[in-house]
């Protein structure tokens, strides 16, 4: 389908018709008295006339000139082939995770089928890394908090880049305590330049809040009013004490003020299981984007109206040229 981006420029057709409705242009020249014209008229063998000569075009000609200027009126509205419409499916969801980083997560009590034992910090990131390949339409991002929260990736759609500085994570490298809060507000810092109308927070912690600056109650609070839905996944043991002691209350308090949930993971197998729970309450969500390709066309009646000039100056180029030689011949 063929639409034109400037139709006003139609208006211009009958310009040159309106132009015939204004007087001639006259021009006068200084001329030069010789006393041997007569002279210079027999040995030029033309007859002289009084008065101006206008050239007259012939019908070719003028036809010519018709279709050059419809030519470039329509090359002025700017002519546009519309394609089929193209649908694109783009991320819904930005889905942020919090992962702490402090010295704790360093237990290893996490135990794979075969027997091996891995850290905490290891097992969270063999179940990020599945989680990133089924989360295909999301926007991920990574923030890592200790004694302070560190955004490590930005939302990004490229899973491989979010699956590298993850992969490059390690224990301590924000400092030795948890600042449960403040990894909060850190994520609603980023939701707020976020255009998605769909926002989770995943969080992983193995402790209770050591010094945020903001509650991690009231940090939640805020949370909600922004439309953030916090899931936190509790990954130490219920029974430590001490700084490392699990604050179950405050965790599921900020689940809950969120509309989101708690979960609890003493081994990897509970936390696939969080995973797997947290997908079906979030499931896939994908934003449709419809566009139709367009391709500029106004280069065609320009290059129509260059091709017809050529081929008629060379048909007259070449008509003349024949008649020189029969009259030659002749």
């Amino acid at each position: 389908m063929i639409e034109l981006a400037l139709p006003w420029a139609l208006l211009l057709l009958p310009l040159p018709v309106l132009m015939r409705l204004l007087p001639a242009y006259k021009e006068s020249r200084d001329s030069v008295k010789v006393p041997f014209f007569d002279q210079l008229v027999a040995v030029s063998e033309q007859r002289p006339e009084e008065g101006a000569r206008i050239l007259r075009r012939d019908r070719v000609q003028k036809i010519l000139v018709a279709f050059t200027w419809l030519c470039l009126v329509l090359a002025a509205t700017k002519p546009q082939w519309i394609g089929a419409p193209i649908e694109q499916q783009k991320s819904g969801r930005d889905l942020m995770v919090a992962v702490d980083l402090s010295g704790s997560m360093e237990a290893r009590d996490f135990a794979l089928p075969d027997g091996t034992t891995l850290n905490r910090l290891e097992a969270v990131k063999i179940v990020l890394d599945e989680l990133a390949s089924q989360r295909s339409s999301d926007r991920l991002g990574l923030i890592v908090f200790g004694a302070a929260a560190y955004l490590q990736t930005p939302f990004t759609d490229d899973h491989e880049v979010w699956q590298q500085l993850l992969g490059e994570t390690e224990i301590g490298m924000a400092g030795p305590s948890t600042v449960f809060g403040d990894a909060i507000g850190l994520a609603i810092k980023l939701f707020r330049e976020s255009t998605s109308d769909s926002r989770v927070l995943i969080m992983l912690t193995d402790g209770n809040d050591t010094g945020s600056t903001v509650p991690p109650v009231d940090a939640a609070k805020v949370a909600a009013a922004n439309n953030i839905r916090i899931y936190t996944i509790a990954i130490g043991d219920p029974t430590t004490v001490g700084e490392d002691a699990l604050d179950t209350q405050t965790i599921e308090r900020v689940s809950e003020l969120t509309r989101g949930r708690s979960f609890q993971a003493l081994d990897q197998a509970q936390m696939r299981e969080a995973y797997a729970t947290i997908a079906s309450m979030e499931p896939e969500l994908y934003e449709s984007v419809s566009f139709r390709p367009r391709q500029n066309l106004h280069w065609v009646p320009v290059a129509v109206a260059v091709i017809a000039f050529i081929c008629y100056h060379l048909f007259m180029a070449a008509w003349t040229w024949r008649q020189g030689r029969l009259r030659r011949a002749a």
